[in-house]
């Protein structure tokens, strides 16, 4: 049996970090394209659509557990499979 998996709706937040409560692994089992300003971006690690924002990691810089530290940016988000 061929069946296709049919794509969750994408949320109107999403994060990539597992111990987020935006993250949903159902939705990552399909590849998530962000745009941000008419540019596609391939290093967010959150999105929120209403609010207009995404977080994408600073440079090299690291907090104290390893983890990069992020910038929020605002303007105009969309997100779609690919």
């Amino acid at each position: 049996m061929n069946e296709a998996k049919v794509a969750p709706p994408l949320p109107d937040r999403l994060s990539v970090d597992p111990s987020s409560p935006n993250h949903l692994a159902a939705v990552f089992e399909h590849d998530v394209g962000i745009r941000f300003n008419d540019k596609e971006r391939f290093d967010v690690e959150e999105y929120c659509i209403s609010e207009g924002w995404v977080k994408v990691p600073a440079a090299r810089a690291v907090d104290r557990k390893g983890k990069p530290l992020m910038i929020k940016l605002k303007g105009k988000v969309e997100a779609f499979y690919r």
